[in-house]
């Protein structure tokens, strides 16, 4: 079974961001929460710096080779959705295509998908 990885902006800055108060962008306090959050999970995670989605900061990716794989935007940079981000991606890594039925996803995720990506094809 292929490993879903996180991947985490931490370049986000959501609307209201200081640069003269910060020490840390939003994307980066959201990636130090959910690597805490995914330790032990079956999960990994990445940081990046820019995903592109600006305007739904904060961002992540779910993927995993074979599978669907999405963005989600939008998300503050605290625990409980540092939490839901690793509860989805707990259920993607579970999934044998990716795709985690909606009555499963974790409260803090609804609304928050972005786009949806096929898996790649096999070159073979």
């Amino acid at each position: 079974m292929s490993t879903t990885w996180i991947t985490i902006c931490d370049t986000c800055k959501r609307d209201g961001w200081d640069a003269g108060g910060a020490g840390q962008t939003d994307g980066e306090v959201l990636a130090a929460l959910v690597e805490r959050a995914a330790e032990g999970r079956g999960v990994r995670t990445r940081r990046v710096s820019c995903l592109m989605g600006c305007s739904h900061g904060c961002n992540v990716a779910i993927q995993a080779a074979g599978k669907l794989a999405y963005t989600l935007g939008k998300f503050a940079p605290e625990p409980g959705d540092a939490q839901a981000i690793v509860d989805y991606a707990a259920l993607h890594a579970e999934s044998d295509c990716g795709q985690v039925p909606y009555r499963q996803w974790p409260q803090g995720v609804k609304g928050h998908f972005i786009t949806r990506h096929p898996p790649l094809p096999d070159d073979g």
